[in-house]
């Protein structure tokens, strides 16, 4: 079991990670700026329950096997890409006529802006290479049950995640409210399809080795 000493250690170190905005982060503001502070957190909702996803594959070696697979980690990374700029320009082809109207982005079902989120986190490439990379730092040999340990720690940095995850969306939903009750909802879309598609081509040119 991961001792106390080392917890804390880890609490600290997330702590500064996830404080810091990363593609997760840039995605919910998007998505919180167009739509809503409730899309916002949906969307952060189904970021972390993605985030479960990882946890229970790193857990596993699922994400070894992935990151170690030239052809499967091209796979994940192409699927991620794909989703991103469809999302991007889907968001850009609506820019025009109603959908322009203050309050029409928060229309969309949570539920769909929630698995957006999900297959977002999940088709991440970056995440499966980050649970690779800071996780193992943490695991002890020595305390046993090493798979555990990633589920405890990668547990951890979940509830910190969606607490920061949950800040920015509060934060992005309140922003956005203000410029749409300015006319300014065509310009806030044509933003969240510029993030989107920049997420999408960032994606595209992660690389397993990059990590």
């Amino acid at each position: 079991m991961v001792s106390s000493s080392t917890l804390v250690v880890f609490v600290v170190a997330s702590l500064a990670l996830v404080a810091i905005p990363g593609p997760n982060h840039l995605y919910i503001i998007a998505r919180g700026m167009a739509q809503g502070r409730a899309a916002g957190i949906a969307s952060a909702l189904g970021v972390e329950v993605g985030t479960m996803v990882h946890i229970a594959a790193a857990s596993a070696g699922l994400s070894y096997l992935i990151a170690r697979s030239e052809v499967l980690f091209t796979v994940v990374k192409l699927a991620g890409a794909a989703y991103l700029i469809h999302l991007g320009v889907r968001t850009l082809r609506r820019r025009g006529g109603e959908q322009d109207a203050p309050g029409a982005g928060e229309e969309r079902p949570l539920r769909r802006i929630f698995l957006e989120g999900l297959v977002v986190n999940v088709l991440n490439p970056k995440v499966i290479l980050f649970f690779l990379a800071f996780l193992p730092q943490f695991v002890r040999p020595e305390a046993g049950a090493p798979a555990l340990q990633v589920v405890v720690l990668g547990t951890t940095l979940l509830l910190l995640g969606l607490v920061s995850d949950i800040v920015y969306a509060v934060g992005a939903g309140a922003l956005g409210a203000r410029l749409r009750a300015r006319a300014r909802a065509g310009a806030l879309r044509t933003l969240s399809g510029v993030v989107y598609l920049g997420l999408g081509v960032a994606t595209a040119l992660t690389g397993a080795r990059s990590a």
